[in-house]
């Protein structure tokens, strides 16, 4: 599985809290951790600072409990989390697949288990409820879908219309036609 890992594991920008505005980049490659900084300040002490770095192994940023901190302060403590846990080996295999794949792999799941991976991540939150995936769903569960039913669906979103029972679906399709006669009665 390892060798799906890309190089570069993880990598973001971010800049020191006020008042400092030294800029900082931290990357995770498969085998360490890099972090750089720029010093940005008008102050001639440091006029001259050059931008550094510091790369670490990921066994030794494991126990470097000042870059943790450093890390912590900077970008904050889900970014130091995600970064310690990748160093530990600790990948997620599952978001980094394309959101096409992961949605054809959903669409074998039973609603129970769309709703459960609904709550693991924001990423499969968004996938679980996406209109794709529940367009998907009603059309597996009909035997067939209308164009007016597509467009009442497309109106008040896919998953709404599944979950709607089809009494209130007939009624709303029925109120649906009627505007639209009477619409054609009124343009005549």
């Amino acid at each position: 599985m390892a060798t799906l890992l890309p190089e570069i594991l993880y990598e973001c920008n971010g800049q020191a809290p006020a008042p400092s505005k030294d800029f900082y980049q931290l990357i995770v490659s498969r085998s360490e951790v890099i972090i750089r900084w720029w010093k940005i300040s008008l102050r001639s002490e440091f006029r001259e600072a050059r931008p550094g770095e510091l790369r670490e192994s990921h066994e030794d940023f494991l126990d470097d409990s000042t870059l943790h901190a450093q890390i912590g302060i900077i970008f904050g403590p889900k970014t130091l989390n995600h970064v310690t846990n990748l160093c530990r080996g600790r990948y997620d295999f599952m978001e980094r697949l394309p959101e096409a794949l992961i949605l054809y792999i959903l669409t074998f799941l039973d609603l129970e288990d769309i709703a459960q991976l609904s709550q693991v991540s924001h990423t499969f939150q968004k996938i679980c409820n996406s209109e794709q995936l529940w367009e998907h769903i009603v059309e597996q569960s009909c035997d067939r879908v209308t164009p007016e039913m597509r467009s009442l669906a497309q109106e008040l979103g896919w998953k709404q219309f599944f979950f709607t029972n089809k009494l209130q679906l007939q009624l709303q399709l029925r109120r649906r036609r009627e505007r639209q006669e009477n619409q054609e009665i009124f343009f005549d």
